[in-house]
């Protein structure tokens, strides 16, 4: 049926922004900004001529930057990703396409014996299973560990050594990453890790803290860090380092910068790597047992089905689930000082923390080998480059054999001496360069970047080294495949390119996603934390083409008569903190306007291109969110146990943080008598298969101790410090113990109202409230719950899980590096698809069906203390109840009934939440006016002078509460409409601030920072 415009204006959005006759359609310099500028926009040809005119003393003038960005950006991004062998490309290219596929990029590195042109061929016989959260992934990676013989690789973007893999914390202390990692080290298991290595200044990863930390513990663990982040020598003569020392680079600060700094930004050398992280998440045990997924082992990141985001235990504080930093909400507050993980400012008596959606894998079998190439050859490129020429206590990892496609000669960087390898080290952490790379010293490295937006990484996404024993041999004892066990056709693929993996550029993500869109028969699910994609060559910077693709398959289905559906999953704004309106949340506002403009505004979006072709894209393609509330118990409760004890719930907590640190130098067992380190049985069946249940503080000498005047500025030291906050925990644990059950809200019952949107929870409309610290009206909290999750499931058939992200950071190739698992189930379960029987993939259809039921409140709430199946590694199959009730309203994902049912859920919790916590974005605000009228006044805060600035009306996430009664009956009324949740769903506001030019003047100079948000 053909599509009038008039029957729904979300379809598309007007281009607010009319483009001209000639204009090439790309960003401008700034935004729209840069189309007066260069041509084009609103602006008269007056005001053109002015803006192109200035000169601008110490500034350089807009077009000065926009050349010099271009022409460094051009050259270093074509050494980067290999662009001088595109002759040699274009006839695999040609062949490729031949073949009904999309035509490789140019620079990829051609695999024509493998499908999408991935290094790795399809594999048979594996065995695999799920994990939806990271509450089940994380307890079963523990098992893993624990379980391990041999060897242990993690690959991870972030790392944090402090991370609990099973809670509560108070319960499973031997339980944290570092304590198991110790473990396995003194048991003989050789740690080999790979961690992004962020500019220090533009995130706060602190992956220098996850090296030391970590290599402390013993000679069998080694950390690399990777990449070397090196101006250019040349570049930093100037006001290079004067422009930089006290600048913080958010979006909007990047147009002060001068020349010189913005080229050594930018980069100048083709050793530079500045925008582009190790995406990467991946664990291999023992070379048989691979876990992969969305998932880093840091904080944040673990979470239950039902997503609690209140964290306050006012009768016991054991109860603790997220210690220290662990407690996170990116929308109010990024992470700060991560070395001392206990070290949070976030109160928890006020805030909520962010949910974490997401979704990872485990499993056995010959893609397991593929697995260990890859980080075999990340990890001797590494090595190689940075310490092939001079004594280390590093190794080579040991060669494979798996028929995948092995990286060219891994080789230091050309033209670099020995001297550079062997160097002095100039920044007092052995086997780092110093500032100025490979021609001389200094210390300031760490303290030279910036952020190049709020966005800037962690948008990106985690590598150094230091410590392997000298007797850690190149030859281990890995069984050379996995058994081939399982009934399960996997293939691995990846973003990998020359600074990532010395490599010319693959981009076989991109290659699957878009084939596995356009062979869809019937329908096609995709949760990703980002959604930034082109639906051809119009819509510059964007570049990869999975738009194009998914446009494609669905005017072919319209046009066919088929019945088809696409249901898009994503985060509602970007997890970086601010408010939406204020010059920190230009990068935030950029991403967003990307997102949009991919799938809504601009001309050329997906549903313009399918509206264009005369169909109703709403029919065939929609867009939703994930939202979540709760309630914090700052009830009589805790108001009781603060007056007893003469301590604040957040001192003890303060204190409870301290009491269960351990010591910072990592010696556990013996300050725990407690504690046993895990031996295995010595039994001859013992193995894998056998399941049968960042950069504050100083390190001196190597050794994990901190600087004794920051100790100092802390009252004494932090052993005085930290007694005096184990001495409040305890006093207000002692009161604690005495306040009594009160209806639930002292003996734990009522620490989290989650479960009352989750299946066989309590109706909100019973939970009993005793007054506190707070009117139980302010008490309830809102957060947007996070998707991260990088997946697609087509059909009920085929999945593709990794790291990877839907954008051009991740599907390009040369930008961050990436890793995605293919995979098709081949024992199949009977299925519906639009009421016809469907043979479905087992894996698939019940991974989707869990998610599917999660989102809609039809699963039950997770308890952490009550491990089953999907708490444990492959090997116990994944527990789902087929056939259940529940399971029933989701088998069919194409039929009337299901989509009504989906979206009807979505629309009830979309008005529930708006008419409670006024979030945004949302369909109200379509101009910043709006914006202000239903958020603004009631959420930010008073613009003035730092000290006299007054706070906001409501904080944030909180109730509206003048929407409501007062007393008790505004109660009343705010639990009748939670009521009305179930699930998270909700639905994405493609209208939001559709009248307005989202990024304003940023994005700052958007031809540098382009290839950032996209």
């Amino acid at each position: 049926m053909a599509y009038n415009s008039k029957d729904d204006d979300l379809a598309y959005g007007e281009d607010h922004r009319q483009q001209r006759q000639g204009e090439e359609g790309d960003r401008g310099l700034i935004g729209d900004v840069g189309k007066r500028i260069f041509g084009g926009g609103h602006a008269d040809s007056q005001q053109q001529a002015s803006s192109q005119g200035g000169s601008g003393g110490g500034l350089f003038s807009f077009d000065k930057i926009h050349r010099v960005v271009h022409d460094i950006g051009s050259d270093i991004k074509d050494k980067l990703s290999g662009k001088d062998e595109q002759p040699q490309q274009q006839q695999q290219q040609q062949d490729y396409a031949q073949q009904g596929n999309q035509a490789p990029q140019p620079a990829q590195e051609y695999h024509s014996e493998h499908r999408f042109s991935s290094f790795a061929p399809e594999r048979q016989g594996n065995d695999i299973k799920w994990y939806v959260d990271g509450c089940g992934y994380m307890y079963a990676v523990s098992l893993a560990i624990e379980r391990a013989r041999e060897s242990i690789w993690i690959l991870d973007w972030w790392l944090s050594p402090e991370l609990y893999l099973r809670r509560p914390p108070a319960k499973n202390q031997q339980y944290r990453v570092d304590r198991m990692l110790e473990a396995a080290a003194k048991r003989g298991v050789k740690v080999n890790i790979i961690v992004y290595k962020e500019v220090t200044q533009a995130l706060t990863l602190s992956s220098a803290h996850t090296k030391h930390a970590l290599e402390n513990l013993h000679p069998n663990i080694a950390v690399f860090r990777h990449p070397d982040h090196l101006p250019d020598t040349a570049a930093l003569g100037g006001s290079f380092i004067q422009s930089l020392q006290n600048m913080s680079f958010s979006a909007a600060s990047l147009t002060q910068l001068p020349g010189d700094s913005l080229k050594a930004i930018y980069g100048a050398h083709e050793g530079t790597v500045l925008f582009w992280a190790h995406h990467e998440k991946l664990c291999l045990i023992d070379g048989e047992t691979a876990f992969m997924g969305g998932l880093d082992l840091c904080y944040g990141r673990w979470d239950t089905n039902q997503h609690p985001i209140a964290d306050a235990h006012p009768g016991d504080l054991e109860r603790i689930v997220f210690p220290g930093q662990d407690f996170n909400n990116a929308r109010i507050l990024d992470f700060q000082d991560v070395p001392n993980w206990e070290n949070n400012k976030l109160d928890r008596t006020q805030n909520s923390r962010m949910g974490w959606s997401d979704v990872s894998l485990c499993f056995t079998g010959p893609a397991v080998q593929d697995l260990r190439t890859h980080f075999s050859q990340r990890w001797n490129f590494i090595y190689d480059e940075k310490y092939s020429k001079k004594a280390t206590r590093y190794s080579r990892l040991s060669a494979t054999r798996s028929g995948a496609q092995q990286a060219p000669g891994q080789r230091g960087l050309e033209n670099e001496s020995s001297d550079d390898q062997g160097g002095e080290n100039y920044d007092g952490q052995e086997g780092e360069r110093g500032l100025f790379g490979r021609s001389g010293g200094g210390g300031l490295r760490n303290q030279l970047f910036s952020r190049v937006s709020e966005g800037y990484h962690q948008y990106s996404h985690h590598g150094e080294g230091e410590q392997q024993h000298q007797q850690h041999q190149p030859q281990q004892s890995h069984a050379e495949h996995g058994a081939q066990r399982g009934r399960v056709d996997c293939q691995l693929t990846r973003s990998s390119a020359q600074w990532s993996h010395n490599i010319t550029t693959e981009h076989s993500i991109q290659n699957a996603y878009c084939e596995i869109i356009r062979n869809s028969k019937h329908f096609v699910y995709i949760e990703n934390q980002f959604f930034i994609t082109a639906t051809g060559n119009e819509q510059k910077p964007v570049k990869n083409q999975v738009g194009a693709a998914i446009v494609e398959r669905i005017v072919r289905a319209a046009r066919n008569g088929e019945k088809y559906k696409m249901m898009v999953v994503m985060p509602s704004v970007p997890a970086f903190a601010g408010d939406l309106q204020s010059d920190d949340a230009l990068g935030t506002r950029a991403i967003m306007e990307f997102q949009y403009e991919s799938i809504n505004r601009g001309g050329h979006s997906i549903y313009e291109e399918i509206a264009k072709a005369g169909f109703n894209p709403l029919d065939y393609i929609r867009f939703y969110n994930l939202r979540n509330y709760d309630r914090i118990n700052a009830s009589g409760a805790m108001r009781s146990a603060e007056e007893a004890s003469g301590v604040s719930y957040e001192k003890a907590r303060e204190g409870y943080d301290a009491t269960h640190e351990g010591t910072r130098g990592g010696d556990f067992e013996s300050s725990r008598g407690d504690y046993q380190a895990y031996r295995p049985p010595p039994t001859a069946e013992y193995g894998v298969y056998e399941m049968d249940a960042s950069s504050g503080g100083n390190y001196n000498q190597g050794q994990n101790q901190y600087d004794q005047n920051q100790a100092a500025e802390m009252g004494g030291g932090y052993e005085k410090h930290d007694q005096y906050k184990k001495d409040d925990y305890q006093k207000y644990q002692q009161a604690a113990s005495n306040v009594g059950g009160r209806s639930g809200l002292g003996s734990g019952r009522w620490d989290s109202v989650t479960e009352c949107y989750m299946l066989g929870g309590e109706d909100i409309r019973n939970v009993p409230w005793e007054g506190g610290n707070m009117d139980e009206i302010d008490a309830f909290v809102s957060e947007e719950l996070y998707v991260h999750s990088k997946l697609l499931i087509a059909d009920d058939e085929t999945v593709i899980c990794g790291s990877a992200n839907l954008n051009d950071r991740s599907q390009l190739g040369d930008h961050d590096s990436e890793i995605a698992i293919i995979i098709r189930d081949t024992e199949t379960i009977q299925s519906y698809m639009n009421g016809q029987q469907w043979n479905a993939s087992k894996f698939a259809s019940s991974l989707r069906r869990q998610i599917f039921r999660k989102h809609l409140g039809l699963l039950r709430p997770q308890n952490p203390e009550q491990p089953d199946q999907n708490f444990e590694p492959i090997g116990a199959p994944n527990l789902y109840d087929w056939n259940s009730e529940e399971d029933r309203q989701v088998i069919d994902p194409v039929s009337d009934q299901f989509q009504e049912l989906w979206n009807w859920r979505a629309k009830t919790n979309t008005g529930a939440f708006e008419k409670v916590f006024h979030p945004v974005p949302t369909d109200s605000a379509r101009t910043w006016q709006q914006y202000k009228d239903y958020y603004s006044r009631f959420f930010a805060q008073e613009q003035g002078d730092k000290e006299n600035q007054k706070p906001s009306k409501y904080k944030v996430g909180h109730v509206v509460a003048e929407n409501f009664s007062p007393g008790e009956q505004g109660v009343r009324e705010v639990k009748e409409v939670l009521s009305t949740i179930k699930g998270t769903l909700v639905e994405m506001p493609l209208l939001f601030l559709k009248d307005e030019d989202m990024a304003k003047e940023g994005v700052g100079l958007n031809a540098f920072t382009e290839d950032l948000y996209t």
